[in-house]
């Protein structure tokens, strides 16, 4: 069989393989402004497609098979490290942003006993309402000023509650975020 056929076989999907090198040209042409995962990545692309071209040449240039099998073999092996290389620059990048996330936590792992103090001084207040009209109730109404009573100081009661509830949370919270900075380091 003629070198022609597979060069031209080789050429045509080279020339087809746009799709793939085009992107990858322009990652490496934004530099910085790409993760170096990603520009590594965009090497071994165009070291895999640059192989695929040498081989249609080496092929129209009617060299012996040999030759072209020696060519596409450390092509690939070369883009095939490159590729590992760049999986692996990936994964570091990943950790690096799972850490710089983990900065931004909303507070250290006791943040949660805020929540619970919360919900404790509000079911105290809850309770402390219920007590106060049971108390206003039992003590008997005499006039219609004793009801505004039993119903305005148990509503007094819980939002006196809440408030004191809301305040404590919110000096938890700035205590927990004064030695944040931002942007994370």
């Amino acid at each position: 069989m003629s070198h022609t056929v597979p060069a031209m076989g080789a050429a045509l999907v080279t020339a087809a393989g746009c799709v793939w090198y085009l992107p990858a040209l322009a990652d490496l042409r934004a530099g910085a402004d790409r993760p170096v995962s990603r520009r590594t990545a965009a090497v071994a692309c165009l070291t895999g497609w640059s192989t695929a071209a040498v081989v249609a040449a080496v092929l129209f240039a009617g060299v012996v098979w040999q030759a072209a099998c020696v060519v596409a073999v450390a092509g690939a092996t070369v883009a095939a490290a490159l590729r590992i290389r760049a999986a692996a620059q990936h994964r570091q990048e990943v950790r690096e942003i799972a850490r710089h996330w983990a900065a931004l936590a909303p507070g250290p792992p006791g943040h949660g006993r805020s929540r619970q103090a919360f919900a404790a001084l509000l079911a105290c207040g809850l309770a402390a309402a219920v007590a106060t009209a049971a108390f206003l109730v039992a003590a008997g109404p005499e006039d219609g000023a004793d009801w505004l009573m039993i119903v305005t100081a148990p509503a007094a009661v819980v939002g006196l509650t809440l408030a004191i509830a809301a305040t404590r949370t919110r000096m938890v919270v700035r205590r927990t975020m004064a030695g944040r900075t931002w942007p994370p380091r």
